[in-house]
């Protein structure tokens, strides 16, 4: 089922897509959500000497009106082809500008948000582009995060680095997303059976059966000898 968020994205691509008429120059819309909840449309380009995606095109829209990173992101093909995934040169540049994006891609029923990473295993890390720093959460950790409950997460081929970032909370049935300042303290890798009582404490979660158990319902393709890391973090902002 998708979340709100993802639904209003896709709403917006299907209606700007509904609005092409036939035109062989555009026959894709993609709509992205930015961190102000801001929704931006626009639609490819193609010409023999070349041109945007419609993902690519939306970037480009959203980045007229703000700097907030893109949090959602779909395209929509014409004549009823429905959501259609990013071509390998647009995974490469949302992985590089916008690292944190869901990618909303075909799914049996509705369709998937899926992080761009997942999309790029393996894939290439341009060394100057510059991303913002965000980390996202599920909103229900969002108390336990403020309150200093919670002082660590383990993540998954999500990679992360010291320094400031902005922690992005979002909620199944909530529009917009909630955020607040935070630093990263520490980044450690380890195998997932290397995970201790102390990692478990920071999770804010009772025992390391417990995290592990968590974890194997957020990665089912976890195993432990796959490496995560613990990222260590203070909040700095209401």
């Amino acid at each position: 089922m998708l979340w709100r968020n993802d639904r209003t994205v896709l709403d917006a691509a299907t209606e700007a897509v509904g609005r092409l008429r036939g035109d062989p120059a555009h026959t894709v819309a993609a709509a992205a959500m930015d961190l102000s909840g801001r929704v931006h449309t626009a639609v490819n380009v193609s010409h023999f000497t070349g041109g945007p995606c419609a993902e690519l095109a939306v970037l480009g829209a959203a980045a007229a009106v703000s700097d907030d990173p893109v949090m959602t992101i779909v395209a929509v093909a014409d004549r009823g082809r429905g959501v259609i995934p990013p071509c390998g040169r647009c995974r490469q540049v949302l992985l590089d500008l916008q690292p944190q994006v869901l990618v909303l891609m075909p799914g049996q029923d509705d369709p998937v948000g899926t992080p761009v990473r997942d999309l790029l295993p393996g894939a290439y890390d341009w060394p100057d582009a510059g991303a913002s720093r965000v980390v996202r959460f599920s909103g229900r950790y969002r108390d336990d995060v403020l309150a200093g409950r919670k002082t660590a997460t383990i993540r998954f081929r999500d990679p992360q680095g010291v320094g400031p970032t902005t922690f992005v909370f979002e909620d199944e049935d909530a529009a917009g997303f909630a955020r607040v300042d935070a630093v990263i303290e520490s980044v450690t890798a380890k195998p997932v059976a290397e995970i201790d009582e102390r990692d478990a404490h920071d999770e804010g979660v009772g025992s390391v059966a417990a995290l592990r158990d968590g974890l194997a319902g957020h990665y089912p393709q976890l195993g432990a000898a796959d490496v995560v890391e613990v990222v260590r973090f203070r909040v700095t902002g209401d």
